[in-house]
């Protein structure tokens, strides 16, 4: 079976997806990696946390902070709290599953931080306490988010940055996010440690 129409066909909707989505998403992007990027100079750290595949592009995230984006660079301080399978899974066990992530939050985030929170799909109660215990701890909070989420949405404060995209399949999200994701990092690179030519 020849499957190359269905490929051009899932390239094409993904081009024309993100084509459409960069005026919507520009000054959010912008918003979102100046919150990050004031954190880091202030010697605070980025925590991001998400559900699932979100709780892998968080960790992705993660990871090309404390290693390196595009250019050779020290490492920045960041942390995703999906990685720990035994603390997760400590509170889960002790709590339950809607305190994995606002536990930790409560342990190590400190206020100048910001809490990078993905949700992709419908949400969470897990989420949303994260959200509630960043803004306890006087963090900031980046949420990236799809259009059908409500409850997150209305807990953003006028100094958080909020990423909303719309799009009909989940995993348009997931490319949505992760396009998004790699433009906060470029940009806080370019602003902590100037250009680079990606030749």
């Amino acid at each position: 079976m020849d499957y190359y129409e269905r490929i051009a066909s899932h390239c094409q909707d993904t081009i024309e997806l993100i084509a459409m989505s960069v005026d919507q998403l520009a000054g959010g992007l912008e918003e979102a990696a100046a919150l990050m990027t004031t954190a880091l100079l202030a010697d605070g750290k980025l925590i991001a946390c998400g559900n699932g595949a979100d709780a892998a592009l968080a960790q992705l995230f993660v990871c090309q902070l404390v290693g390196r984006f595009e250019q050779e660079r020290p490492a920045l301080p960041a942390m995703s709290l999906a990685s720990d399978g035994t603390a997760v899974t400590a509170v889960a066990q002790q709590g339950g599953a809607n305190d994995i992530f606002s536990r930790q939050l409560r342990a190590l985030g400190q206020p100048g931080d910001v809490l990078l929170c993905i949700n992709s799909a419908d949400g969470g109660g897990n989420l949303l306490r994260a959200v509630q215990a960043a803004m306890e701890r006087n963090m900031g909070v980046v949420l990236l988010t799809n259009t059908d989420d409500g409850e997150m949405g209305s807990l953003m404060r006028a100094e958080d940055a909020v990423l909303r995209v719309q799009a009909p399949r989940s995993s348009q999200r997931l490319e949505l996010f992760t396009l998004m994701l790699n433009c906060c990092l470029e940009l806080i690179d370019q602003t902590l440690f100037g250009g680079h030519d990606p030749e």
